[in-house]
């Protein structure tokens, strides 16, 4: 069974009287353990696509199973249990607290789900530990690299211990040479945790890093292409 199952999944909005279709009855299947990166021009509804897959947005029609569950219609309570459960958002910006060192950084979701001080830390030191950054754990923000601030915003993600990882543009900030350090460091979870990730990018090199490409255009699955 898939991971995850877009069946006919639309996404409307009404802008004033004219009617935008973000997506146009997307199915897609993403198997347990894979690696797969979405492209597609801007507009191509990318970003709303990951938006509801990570139960923050809903379609307008459609059926969306996450490990089985129907979750397009759940209550907004109950799609952030699943959220906090199952998925680590990492984004373009890296939405570091300035005042936080990265420990402090990568273990707030965690209080806000309640976790203990002990397992907080524990979890957040082998996640930073993860991403290479065991040395730099009482750094703050102004005192670390892009590609460092990204790489605490991973720990961060996988601190919750997520099924699924769902990255935005996660290199876009980036230089080439550390935007492939964090690929490398994705491709490294993908395949020594069975971490399931979907990441949005508008770089083919990037995409690649993935086992296989969705592209988008128009709200609609354009092609997709098995990399390798």
């Amino acid at each position: 069974m898939p991971l995850i199952e877009l069946r006919g999944i639309t996404r409307q909005y009404r802008n004033g009287k004219v009617l935008i279709n973000a997506l146009n009855d997307i199915t897609l299947a993403v198997g347990e353990g894979e690696f797969l990166s979405v492209m597609g021009p801007s507009g191509s509804g990318k970003s709303t696509l990951l938006n509801i897959i990570g139960c923050l947005d809903r379609p307008t029609a459609g059926e969306y199973l996450l490990n089985g569950m129907r979750v397009e219609r759940l209550s907004d309570d109950r799609l952030s249990e699943i959220r906090n459960r199952y998925i680590g958002f990492v984004f373009q910006s890296f939405h570091l607290l300035p005042g936080l060192d990265a420990m402090g950084n990568a273990e707030l979701p965690l209080i806000y789900r309640g976790v203990g001080t002990a397992e907080r830390r524990r979890r957040v030191r082998e996640a930073l530990e993860a991403v290479g950054l065991s040395d730099r754990i009482h750094h703050r923000p102004s005192e670390l690299s892009g590609g460092e601030q990204q790489r605490v915003a991973i720990a961060r993600a996988l601190a919750q211990e997520p099924v699924l990882i769902l990255a935005d543009e996660p290199t876009g900030s980036l230089d080439s040479k550390t935007g492939r350090t964090i690929m490398e460091l994705f491709q490294k979870l993908n395949s020594e945790r069975g971490i399931t990730i979907i990441m949005v990018t508008h770089d083919r090199d990037m995409a690649r890093y993935g086992h296989r490409i969705v592209k988008l255009l128009d709200g609609r699955i354009k092609e997709e292409e098995l990399v390798g």
